[in-house]
């Protein structure tokens, strides 16, 4: 724990104990464990190490850290700092490089754990890289106008629409796998991505559509397969089979391609 925390955390014991002096060792026991509780909470340290600061402050009144005859920190407060900022700055590069990297510029060795731990005080986890389909500026103009122009459409219009999607899954291991460091929840934000529309080597299509009140088997596909052709296999499995049986006036929207189709 670093000294500034230690002495933030032994402060405010002081004005805990300063508003408890009349109360009975019940009652002091429970705003103990209220205290203890909310610090390690906000602080996301253990409740013993605060339990511990309380009863050394409580003896002694001092919050500097006990001898101790473990390993001392192989880096300084200020290295820290360093090996933040260039983690920060550099999402791409991996533990081994960031290590070589901050031993370059400090002459102090650290191993690739360190690095890990280090970055993860600040909240930075090596986390896969999320890869998306990349979207030119015409196509969100498209969405834009699209949306707009159904913003007003009743639950009747909608009844005779078809959403569908497809999701390919591959055979072989995804032998591009990239590592960032970000923090848990953001690898949807711009930086986290990637844009990518070609994907090799064999797979599986799955095919699957819905609609208000009702969906479609799913479709597999195992053969490979051109734009033209899986435009041509989803109408034929997914139209023909499912809807234009029953509904006249049918608007079907695929949402890889892009394809609208009126009846």
């Amino acid at each position: 724990m670093q000294p500034d925390l230690r002495k933030h955390i032994c402060e405010h014991i002081i004005r805990v104990l300063q508003h408890q002096k009349d109360v009975n060792e019940k009652q002091h026991i429970c705003v103990k464990h209220d205290f203890v509780l909310e610090a390690s909470e906000k602080l996301g340290i253990a409740q013993s190490v605060i339990s511990r600061l309380w009863q050394r402050f409580q003896d002694d009144g001092d919050e500097s850290r006990c001898y101790s005859t473990g390993r001392p920190r192989v880096t300084t407060p200020n290295e820290d700092r360093n090996l933040a900022v260039t983690g920060t700055r550099n999402r791409r590069s991996t533990a081994s490089h960031l290590s070589r990297q901050h031993s370059s510029a400090t002459g102090t060795a650290v191993s690739r754990q360190t690095v890990y731990r280090r970055l993860k005080h600040i909240g930075l986890y090596a986390l896969r890289l999320v890869r998306c389909v990349p979207l030119t500026r015409t196509h969100c103009r498209l969405v834009l106008t699209w949306s707009g122009e159904h913003a007003l459409w009743t639950p009747q219009q909608w009844s005779c629409v078809m959403f569908s999607d497809k999701s390919r899954f591959n055979l072989p291991s995804d032998s591009h796998r990239t590592l960032i460091w970000r923090a848990p929840g953001t690898h949807y934000h711009q930086e986290n991505t990637t844009e990518k529309h070609r994907y090799g080597g064999a797979g599986w299509v799955v095919w699957g559509g819905i609609l208000l009140g009702s969906r479609t088997d799913l479709h597999v596909q195992s053969v490979t397969m051109t734009a033209t052709s899986i435009g041509m296999s989803f109408w034929n499995n997914m139209y023909i089979c499912f809807a234009a049986p029953w509904v006249l006036n049918f608007f079907l929207w695929l949402t890889t391609p892009v394809l609208t189709v009126q009846t």
